[in-house]
């Protein structure tokens, strides 16, 4: 053997080495999405930022959201390597991934139940590839058109009335189940006032033990998303008090609320697809 032949030697793959390499980087980005959720849990700014980056990536979950925000909160459009490559896109140089989470192998727990494991993958955005960074086309939306999706199969009866107390413009009423809307309104106040209301009656969902002030805040995040990824006007939304229980939440309390506020408004973006689109919009993962 030369003495230059050991660097043609094939070294075997240390199976333990790359576990455990793994294992720190999913503690790492855990320990991300941790920080990331008790920041914005304490700073009302940070918290609407992070609604507008859920808003650009509705599919993805509020963990990966979480993840998008604090390592690059511009994004528009995130793809793996592979899959910009397959389309003839290249990655510029130099350019650090973003980390998020997606399902892995399913394992038993101790107590019977099934859990799923989380790994790392890295994803690119449009503006780290060589592709022509298109902007987005403002929504223009058929403001009948939106209120008759917005309120397509709602989980509730929707009656219009004379007066609500209060001075809102839509109100749920847990004891009647049902949405009482204020007549007169203009599209973009139905569509805010509506979207609230349909939340709160989505939060409800028949349970004796609805609590409306905690279900006033996640209905009120849920008509900010919904309005954000619809064209309608958010600048009359409010974050700068954040809810008591939000800010004293450990980063776990936090991830809940975040999921649970993007969950419903998930199922009230996907029943009004079926009216403004037969397909599904592509949103990341």
């Amino acid at each position: 053997m030369s003495g230059f032949d050991d660097l043609f030697a094939r070294k075997p793959f240390d199976r333990e080495a790359w576990g455990q390499r793994k294992q720190a980087e999913r503690k790492e980005v855990y320990t991300l999405v941790d920080t990331t959720a008790a920041s914005i849990a304490a700073d009302g700014s940070k918290f609407r930022q992070f609604l507008d980056t859920q808003a650009k990536f509705s599919r993805c979950s509020a963990a990966n959201a979480l993840l998008i925000y604090a390592q690059m909160p511009q994004a528009t459009q995130l793809k793996s390597f592979e899959h910009w490559r397959s389309g003839g896109v290249s990655i510029k140089r130099s350019q650090k991934g973003i980390s998020i989470l997606e399902p892995g192998e399913s394992y038993a727990r101790e107590d019977g139940s099934t859990g799923t494991s989380y790994n790392v993958r890295k994803v690119f955005d449009v503006s780290q590839t060589n592709a022509r960074n298109k902007a987005a086309p403002t929504l223009q939306p058929d403001e009948r058109k939106l209120i008759r999706a917005l309120i397509h199969k709602a989980p509730v009866a929707i009656e219009t009335v004379e007066n609500i107390e209060g001075g809102v413009g839509a109100f749920y009423d847990h004891d009647r189940d049902a949405i009482l809307v204020l007549k007169g309104m203009s599209a973009p106040d139905i569509f805010r006032s509506v979207s609230k209301a349909l939340a709160q009656a989505e939060l409800a969902g028949g349970k004796g033990d609805y609590e409306r002030g905690r279900a006033a805040f996640i209905a009120y995040c849920v008509s900010y998303l919904l309005s954000r990824q619809n064209g309608i006007d958010v600048s009359g939304y409010d974050f700068s008090q954040l809810p008591l229980e939000l800010r004293l939440d450990d980063p776990q309390g936090v991830r809940a609320i975040l999921t649970e506020i993007r969950d419903t408004a998930d199922q009230i973006s996907l029943r009004m697809q079926r009216v403004l689109s037969p397909r599904d919009k592509e949103q990341g993962r």
